[in-house]
């Protein structure tokens, strides 16, 4: 049995813990949304209630659409706001919304007994962190990332230093209020260790999955046409100005390519950038849907991330990874290719090394089937939700076990709807 099969057939007959946790999850963030935080946390909260946890999930008012989950939602305001709130911390955030996520974890805390609680980001960490005052519950820190690397590519070019500064001065202090920490890479673990000391054992590496039979549709292709995809979002840390500029070289040697943008974020910002490049034609943008994007990445040639700097791994390039998709990847986030055999690294920045790696897949189909086959190979072994949620049981076990607890036989037929959980019905 290949490893594709055996991890498919794994993740179809799952494993259910036969005890189970009960887990405060807290998400500041929109819930559902379609991009990396968010898409974590769904999924794993999903992964480990399915193997038998008692998951209820402490988040923002805001979703991108009325999606329910399996598990009761206690929203920070009772009326759902559907839109997409933009990815980075802002003033309504800070003042409104974070402290107000803080007071329903306290309330929601105060009702039942759980086990631990799992803060996702910093801002998750610090809404939980005041439900230190009760003494009881273990709080692991979910970092997707670190600050002194994100929250310079929010705001003004002038104030990426102070930053930096700043980020850097909260990753070596925030973290450490914790329990235990999970990173989402060893990149993230190394930075937390070497730079700022905190103990190895208290982090434990545990990375994204991905929904393998989800994107599991045969590939299609357009005569005449070789499709480029890339998927997400336009913000300016997605590197899309480097993506333009190369797709234009590769598109001067072949001009039967298309990049096909399918996207969360307006393009008006780049229209006169792609008209000076002389690509305004050769570019199709389509509204991001996460329904529709199997079907997207079947009928794409390649798909593509150019982005420079990520210290987690980008959900995109895991999604192309389950599609088969042959991949061009600036080094800063291809985390989990192996050059050559799994998908294409180019040097982040590098516009004429992006367009020649393009053009080799362009001109080389068989290559690049090969490149998809052995990427989805790939992640299909080491990359399920499901293996996930193992790990973090493990993270659980460690801590509930040192305060002297085990973990519960989990009876939900005997658990009433909570009154302000309005998305607390099952799917």
């Amino acid at each position: 049995m290949t490893d594709l099969a055996a991890a498919e057939n794994r993740n179809a007959q799952g494993s259910r813990a036969t005890q189970g946790y009960r887990i405060a999850m807290v998400a500041a963030c929109p819930m559902p949304s379609r991009r990396g935080t968010p898409l974590r946390v769904e999924r794993l909260a999903n992964a480990l209630w399915s193997r038998g946890h008692e998951v209820e999930l402490i988040t923002y008012h805001i979703a991108d659409d009325q999606q329910a989950f399996a598990f009761p939602v206690h929203r920070i305001f009772r009326r759902p706001l559907y839109w997409r709130m933009p990815a980075g911390p802002n003033l309504r955030k800070l003042a409104l919304y974070d402290p107000a996520l803080a007071y329903k974890l306290w309330r929601v805390l105060a009702k039942g007994r759980f086990d631990v609680v799992h803060a996702h980001h910093v801002e998750g960490l610090l809404t939980a962190l005041p439900a230190r005052l009760s003494g009881q519950v273990p709080i692991v820190y979910d970092a997707h990332t670190t600050l002194a690397s994100e929250l310079p590519s929010y705001g003004p070019v002038p104030g990426r230093p102070f930053a930096r500064l700043f980020g850097a001065w909260a990753d070596g202090v925030l973290p450490r209020r914790a329990d235990h920490i999970i990173a989402v890479t060893t990149d993230i673990r190394d930075r937390l260790v070497q730079t700022h000391g905190i103990p190895e054992d208290r982090i434990t590496v545990v990375t994204n999955g991905v929904e393998l039979e989800r994107f599991s549709a045969p590939a299609q292709r357009h005569a005449g046409i070789v499709r480029i995809l890339y998927s997400g979002t336009l913000a300016r840390y997605q590197n899309v100005d480097l993506l333009l500029e190369s797709f234009a070289r590769a598109h001067r040697v072949r001009s039967d390519l298309l990049l096909v943008l399918s996207v969360s974020s307006s393009f008006e910002p780049y229209v006169g950038r792609v008209t000076r490049l002389g690509i305004r034609d050769a570019i199709e943008v389509l509204p991001d849907a996460f329904e529709l994007l199997p079907e997207r990445l079947a009928a794409a040639a390649m798909a593509v991330v150019p982005r420079t700097t990520c210290e987690g791994i980008p959900q995109k390039l895991l999604n192309y990874m389950a599609a088969a998709k042959p991949i061009v990847a600036s080094a800063g986030s291809a985390k989990v290719i192996e050059q050559g055999r799994t998908g294409l690294v180019v040097p982040n920045g590098d516009a004429d090394a992006f367009a020649a790696a393009m053009l080799r897949l362009a001109n080389d189909p068989v290559y690049a089937r090969e490149l998809g086959h052995a990427a989805r190979e790939h992640v299909a072994a080491h990359y399920s939700w499901e293996l996930a949620a193992e790990r973090v049981e493990r993270v659980y076990d460690g801590l509930v076990g040192r305060r002297g607890s085990t973990p519960r036989e989990v009876d939900r037929t005997s658990r009433l709807p909570i009154p302000d959980s309005p998305n607390s019905r099952p799917v």
